[in-house]
């Protein structure tokens, strides 16, 4: 499903990544992938800077500490925290994968999230109930507004439920945009959460046709209104839908060749037409580029040497990602070259397992979505910080 020519760059050490490694079963990738998100957290410890590359420095932020407030009842706490979208520093959107039931007794010292208490929400679903999981937090980290009217499209689920929520910088109406894993679906809200406006994909029935999917992942918008559906962990597609959500076309495919993806996690739209796509087990980002035909990518470059990543924001000049092993922010230029990274350390109260989401409002406030941890927090850039090293909100065509 790829369209033109190759035009795959050799990587060089230090700055780039070597030759792409040989080709692993699916299922041999998808082992790899739930062993290093368990072990992240440890690999970080034990080996700073791990698959790190590139200039590495501290953290350009300030993290506040405790940031998200709990309002669960008592014997609950968040769940992992999956999407994050901050519309603004006094609106942050979050999607979590449900709350989590405490143990008996709690400790006095609780600091009101599951990971205090040594719980991992990615793998104790046995701790998992479908509550809340939608909501809205202020520029303070308290919740103002709960979405609990659609909990039922989560209810039930026997997987991670929610994984990404979006917002089109195109859309004058701001809807926002939930993808449902497990169900295989994606939800298109009203922007204040009072209307389901849409749902594309049929509830718990697979398929790799042109309206249904496979674990999807995540959305991206492009400027011309067309909008690509990251088509997942059992598709390895993004496809291409117009404005009013027809289907156009689509790219990628399973494998380890240019172009080919093992399991699509997120999504990015740049200047030039240019779209990045996270191969999460692969270990890598493909990158593609619009053509006159709306329904056809072309295949630009691979940049491979990563571990699991997880998410991304496109700017003017250059991509940040989050990845694991060890966990750290990664910025890259649009050749594929290293410009800085900075580790997430993993100590309590203020660390990390994994960023599986972050997001950038206008005041350039960061914030992440701890799914391990299960809680998000908020960065702000430090005083007189170089700003190159600020992740700027998500690129818009002007």
């Amino acid at each position: 499903m790829l369209s033109s020519q190759s035009t795959r760059r050799n990587h060089e050490s230090g700055s780039r990544r070597g030759k792409t490694s040989p080709i692993r079963s699916l299922l041999g990738a998808l082992g790899t992938a739930v062993s290093l998100v368990a072990a992240s957290a440890a690999t970080a410890q034990q080996a700073p800077e791990g698959n790190a590359r590139g200039p590495i420095g501290p953290s350009p932020y300030d993290i506040q500490s405790l940031w998200h407030k709990p309002f669960a009842e008592p014997g609950f706490a968040f769940g992992g925290n999956s999407g994050v979208w901050a519309e603004s520093p006094d609106r942050i959107i979050i999607a979590q994968r449900g709350e989590t039931v405490l143990p008996y007794p709690i400790k006095d010292d609780f600091l009101g999230f599951a990971g205090d208490m040594g719980i991992n929400v990615l793998f104790e679903t046995e701790r998992r109930t479908w509550k809340n999981c939608l909501y809205e937090l202020n520029a303070d980290g308290e919740v103002i507004q709960l979405w609990d009217q659609w909990d039922f499209l989560c209810a039930d689920s026997d997987g991670p439920g929610p994984h990404r929520v979006r917002i089109s910088p195109y859309d004058p109406e701001k809807r926002v945009w939930v993808i449902n894993e497990t169900f295989h679906q994606i939800y298109v809200f009203s922007n204040d959460g009072s209307e389901l406006l849409m749902t594309l994909g049929e509830k718990l029935v697979p398929g790799n046709d042109a309206t249904h999917f496979g674990r999807p992942q995540d959305v991206a918008f492009l400027p011309d209104g067309r909008v690509l559906i990251a088509d997942g962990l059992d598709n390895h597609r993004v496809m291409i839908m117009d404005e009013d959500l027809n289907y156009l076309g689509e790219f990628g495919g399973f494998g380890e060749e240019p172009g080919q993806f093992n399991g699509i996690h997120a999504l990015g739209v740049g200047p030039n037409g240019l779209v990045f796509a996270l191969d999460r087990s692969g270990g890598r980002i493909n990158v593609f580029r619009t053509t006159d035909d709306p329904a056809r990518m072309d295949f630009v470059d691979v940049w491979d040497g990563f571990t699991l990543p997880l998410d991304i924001i496109v700017n003017e000049d250059s991509i940040w990602i989050t990845d694991l092993g060890p966990l750290r922010f990664v910025n890259l230029d649009f050749e594929g070259n290293y410009r800085y990274t900075w580790l997430v350390p993993s100590a309590l109260p203020d660390g990390y397992i994994e960023v599986h989401t972050f997001s950038v409002d206008e005041a350039l406030n960061l914030y992440g979505g701890d799914n391990q941890y299960g809680r998000s927090q908020k960065f702000v850039p430090k005083p007189g910080i170089d700003p190159n090293l600020i992740i700027q909100p998500p690129w818009v065509a002007k």
